[in-house]
């Protein structure tokens, strides 16, 4: 499984959201830092659920991270959140 459908279902079974749109973003970056030849290096994660409505920015961005876990979010170079409940 890649990491753009193992994020995808991470977010999906933690957070049920009504919106998600997981985007490989990596050709963007190529010849930058962090580069994976074939891509799933750099993320863009869009979200809508319920259960950010209630949590700072911060704590959003927290519970997206531990969602993914430890080993994937080691695997992504870089990750952009747009997070709202």
């Amino acid at each position: 499984m890649n990491r753009s459908t193992r994020i995808h279902q991470a977010l999906s079974d933690t957070f049920s959201p009504e919106y998600l749109e997981v985007i490989d973003e990596s050709e963007q970056h190529r010849g930058h830092a962090g580069f994976q030849e074939g891509g799933e290096s750099h993320f863009r994660v869009i979200i809508r659920a319920p259960s950010f409505a209630d949590m700072s920015r911060i704590a959003r961005h927290r519970a997206v991270h531990k969602a993914l876990g430890a080993d994937l979010v080691s695997e992504i170079h870089a990750l952009a959140l747009d997070i709202s409940g």
